[in-house]
C-alpha cells in the first residue's frame, strides 16, 4: 500500500508538470463565450436575443453585452426559468436533468438553479484539476491513499417528472467516478441521509473505522462534526481519531473566524485549501500554498465583472444594463459583483457574490461579501471581509473563540447604528468587545471611520451562546452542511432572529 501512495503522488506530480497550451485569459473566456452561444443559439433564449448575430459580430463580447440584459434570479426565473421544469430548449439545449436548491444566506425561499449534464461534467473536471493541483503542496505520499471525507448535502435526490432536485453537493457527489469510491467517505448510505442529526451520529459512529487524510466542507458544520467526534470518544483532538488527517478543503464562508477553533480541535496544523463553488458552477480554487484562489477560465463559465458602486447598484439593486468588464479589463483592489453565463442556461446572471482581485495577472481573487451583505446605511461600505477580520482580531486580543456572528443595520436617534450579535461561549462582557471591535473596523475601513463621526452614531454588541445560531438555523429549516449563518441580517431576518432570542431568553429563565 505505501507503493500505491507513492504511485498516485507521482502520477499527480507528472500530470501537473506536463506542459499545457497557454492562452491569454481573455482568449480562454472568448472561447467559452463562443462555445456557450453556439450551444444555445437555437434555444428560445438564443433565438430571442439573436445569438446567431452575436456570433457573426466582430466583437463577440461587446455585442453580447449590448443585446442581452443582466438578470438577477427573480427576473431570469420569471422571464425564462419557470418553464425549465416542463419545456426543453428554453435556455440550454434539451431538458434540464437537475435543479440545485439553494437559498444562500439570504433567508429567501429556495431558489431552483438549473444544472445540466454539461455542468456536472464541468464540476467534475474542476475537481480533477484541484486534485492535480495538490502536487504544489508537497504532501507526503502516504496521504494519497487515505480517505477523503466530504461533508455535503444529501445525495438522495427528489424525483420530479423528468428531473431531480436537491443540494448541488448531493448532485455532484452522487455522480463521482467509480475509481474515487474507494477513497470517498462517509460512503453512499450515510451520504444519502437527509436528517442532519442522524448523519452526524452515523459519521461519529463510523469515524474510528476510517483513515481520513482529507476533509471537505463548510467550516461551521465541519467544526460541529469534529467537536461531536472528539466529545463522543473523550479524546483531546480529532487527530486522536484520524492521525493522518492532513488537508482541509473549505469554502462557502470566510475561514478566518473559525481558524482558532480548528486549531484547538487539532494536535497539529493541517494544510488548508480554499475553494469557490456555488450552485451555478465551479468558479475558483487555491492552486498553490500562500496564495489566493485562482479563477477557472475554461470550465463552462463566461464571467463579467460589475464594479460594485452606486452607478451600477443605485439602491442596492443592479441596473438592467450595468457597466460590465471582461477578465482583461479588471483591476486589483476594486470590488466587483459577478455576472455568470454558463453551460446550464444561466445568462448574465448576478451571482450575488462580491470579489476583489489580489493579483489580476494571475486571476487570483478573494470573496469580500455579498451584494446584499454589505452594511451601507450611510456610506460606511462595510464588507463581510472587514467584519471577519475584525472578529479575528477580537479572538486574538481577548483569547476567546468567536466562530459565529451576525450584524444588522438599525435606525438610531434619527440616524443609524450597527447591532452585532457575537457567538461566544467564554465569559466575556459585551462592553469589553465593543471598543476594540469599533477601533479595528475604523483601521480596516476609512469609510466606516468617517461615518462613525457622522451618521453612524452607535455600535451595539450582544453576546449569545454559539449553539443559538445553529438552533435558529434549525428552526428555519436551514440546518446542515449546505447552509450558512448570514453575516448580515436583513430587516425581516432581524425581526425573526430577535424574536427567537426572546423565546430562548424566556426558556432560560
Amino acid at each position: 500500500m505505501p507503493l500505491l501512495g507513492r504511485l498516485i503522488k507521482r502520477v499527480i506530480t507528472l500530470k501537473a508538470r506536463m506542459p499545457q497550451p497557454r492562452l491569454a485569459p481573455i482568449d480562454y473566456q472568448r472561447n467559452e463565450m463562443r462555445y456557450l452561444l453556439k450551444s444555445a443559439k437555437f434555444t428560445d433564449f438564443g433565438n430571442h436575443y439573436d445569438f446567431s448575430s452575436i456570433l457573426n459580430s466582430r466583437d463577440l463580447v461587446k455585442s453580447f453585452r449590448e443585446r442581452v440584459p443582466a438578470f438577477d434570479y427573480d427576473s431570469l426565473y420569471e422571464g425564462w426559468w419557470h418553464r425549465l421544469k416542463t419545456d426543453k430548449d428554453v435556455c440550454w439545449p434539451g431538458l434540464i436533468p437537475y435543479f440545485a436548491m439553494s437559498s444562500g444566506t439570504s433567508g429567501a425561499p429556495s431558489k431552483y438553479i438549473p444544472v445540466s449534464h454539461e455542468m456536472v461534467k464541468a464540476i467534475r473536471k474542476a475537481g480533477i484539476k484541484q486534485i492535480y493541483a495538490l502536487a504544489a503542496y508537497n504532501l507526503p505520499p502516504a496521504m494519497f491513499r487515505k480517505g477523503i471525507l466530504i461533508l455535503g448535502g444529501s445525495t438522495h435526490l427528489k424525483q420530479e417528472g423528468h428531473f431531480m432536485e436537491g443540494d448541488l453537493s448531493g448532485i455532484s457527489v452522487g455522480r463521482i467516478p467509480g475509481w474515487f469510491q474507494h477513497y470517498y467517505k462517509p460512503g453512499p448510505e450515510i451520504s444519502a441521509e437527509k436528517d442532519w442529526h442522524k448523519k452526524l451520529d452515523e459519521i461519529t459512529r463510523k469515524a474510528p473505522e476510517w483513515d481520513i487524510g482529507i476533509v471537505c466542507g463548510i467550516p461551521s458544520w465541519v467544526q460541529i462534526m469534529m467537536e461531536k467526534i472528539v466529545t463522543h470518544y473523550k479524546v483531546k483532538t480529532i487527530h486522536d481519531i484520524w492521525p493522518n488527517f492532513s488537508v482541509y478543503i473549505h469554502g462557502g464562508v470566510n475561514f478566518g473566524p473559525y481558524r482558532k477553533t480548528f486549531r484547538q480541535l487539532m494536535e497539529r496544523p493541517v494544510t488548508t485549501i480554499e475553494t469557490y463553488i456555488s450552485s451555478e458552477g465551479y468558479i475558483a480554487f487555491q492552486h498553490r500554498p500562500d496564495a489566493n484562489m485562482t479563477m477557472l477560465l475554461n470550465n463552462g463559465i463566461f464571467y463579467e465583472f460589475v464594479p460594485f458602486n452606486k452607478q451600477n447598484f443605485p439602491d442596492g439593486n443592479m441596473v438592467e444594463y450595468p457597466e460590465a468588464l471582461a477578465i482583461d479589463e479588471v483591476r486589483e483592489g476594486i470590488q466587483y459583483a459577478l455576472l455568470l453565463s454558463t453551460c446550464a442556461g444561466t445568462w448574465r446572471y448576478l451571482l450575488g457574490d462580491v470579489i476583489q482581485f489580489t493579483d489580476a495577472s494571475k486571476q487570483e481573487i478573494i470573496i469580500t461579501g455579498r451584494t446584499k451583505h454589505f452594511l451601507n446605511l450611510c456610506g460606511e461600505h462595510l464588507s463581510v471581509s472587514n467584519m471577519s477580520e475584525a472578529v479575528q482580531v477580537l479572538e486574538e486580543r481577548l483569547d476567546i473563540r468567536i466562530p459565529e456572528f451576525t450584524v444588522a443595520g438599525v435606525p438610531h436617534e434619527g440616524l443609524f447604528a450597527h447591532r452585532w450579535f457575537i457567538g461566544c461561549d467564554s465569559e466575556v462582557d459585551a462592553e469589553a468587545l465593543l471598543v476594540p471591535l469599533d477601533e479595528t473596523l475604523k483601521q480596516l475601513n476609512d469609510d466606516y471611520r468617517i461615518e462613525r463621526g457622522a451618521a453612524l452614531k452607535d455600535i451595539q454588541v450582544e453576546v449569545v451562546p454559539v449553539k443559538t445560531f445553529y438552533e435558529w438555523m434549525e428552526k428555519r429549516g436551514k440546518l446542515g452542511s449546505q447552509n450558512k449563518v448570514p453575516r448580515v441580517l436583513q430587516s425581516s431576518q432581524l425581526q425573526d432572529w430577535e424574536e427567537f432570542l426572546q423565546e430562548e431568553l424566556t426558556d432560560w429563565k
